[in-house]
């Protein structure tokens, strides 16, 4: 009875084994890989599948589902020797899990090996300040290239994003020393621009306070000649009205003498129309 026992159980579990080795269940959004005897024979999609048991084995289990791969940030150099960091992400789909499996012996680690050597190769043919601002280029460039590698693995890639791209530390701070020199400059300059207006302003305004001084000394003098020639013509051989307006003249310039700060003693003709008298005959 027990020797029975024991066969009977031995045959249950046999049979439990093999139905689960025959009847597979593949959930949604995987696709298993079957070989059989070591070969590949087919991949199951999802839902009920039917196999030989211990003659087909599922070897691998791969995902439909969309895949987010991070590609490590990494120092890159530009075509104009500047340092910069960059990183991104991609997301990629496996259409083909069979050429992903016997295609490559790690699709994620070829792919992120991939995705840095063409960012590198990108970005290694760009300027500093095109690299910094052509982020849309860069991932334009960048689906391109890898896309086409890829789809030997059946393997789509998505999209890829370039999430980080800056200037190394060192970089950025020669960038900031370099743009506070430009401050400096252009500061240096505006204050040279404004100096140099100044002094053409002052310059036109001496020039223009000159001529105004000429002009007003011509005016006067035509109006000292006018008038000595209206003063000519009304006195006429009478020397009193000349005695008197050179006297006055005479009156105002010793007035003018004594307000001064270096003015000293004068003395006055004791006859002063004589005395201009005198200088009108001698002259």
């Amino acid at each position: 009875m027990e020797a029975g026992l024991m066969i009977s159980i031995a045959l249950f579990v046999l049979v439990v084994v093999t139905i689960a080795k025959g009847v597979r269940l593949v959930p949604q959004g995987y696709k298993w890989v079957v070989q059989r005897l070591g070969k590949y024979q087919t991949t199951l999609s999802p839902g009920l599948n039917i196999l030989i048991p211990y003659i087909d084995d599922v070897t691998h289990k791969v995902t439909t589902k969309d895949i987010v791969l991070d590609i490590p940030s990494q120092e890159v150099i530009t075509r104009d020797n500047a340092v910069i960091v960059a990183n991104a992400v991609a997301y990629m789909n496996i259409i083909s899990p069979e050429k992903a499996v016997y295609g490559v012996e790690d699709y994620r680690i070829a792919i992120q090996t991939l995705v840095q050597t063409t960012l590198r190769s990108i970005i290694g043919e760009m300027a500093l300040d095109d690299a910094l601002s052509s982020r849309d280029l860069i991932k334009a460039k960048l689906k391109e290239s890898i896309s086409d590698d890829i789809s030997d693995w059946g393997i789509i890639m998505k999209t890829v994003e370039i999430q980080d791209i800056n200037p190394s530390g060192t970089m950025q701070q020669a960038m900031e020393e370099q743009a506070a020199a430009e401050r400096g400059r252009r500061a240096t300059v505006t204050r040279a621009e404004g100096d140099k207006q100044a002094q053409i302003l002052e310059a036109e305004g001496r020039l223009e306070a000159s001529r105004r001084d000429a002009e007003a000394k011509v005016i006067l003098a035509k109006g000292s000649q006018r008038a000595i020639q209206m003063v000519t013509e009304a006195i006429g051989e009478d020397e009193m009205p000349v005695v008197y307006l050179l006297g006055e003249k005479y009156v105002g310039a010793l007035e003018n003498i004594s307000v001064s700060d270096n003015s000293k003693m004068i003395v006055l003709p004791a006859d002063l129309p004589a005395a201009i008298k005198g200088i009108m005959s001698r002259s």
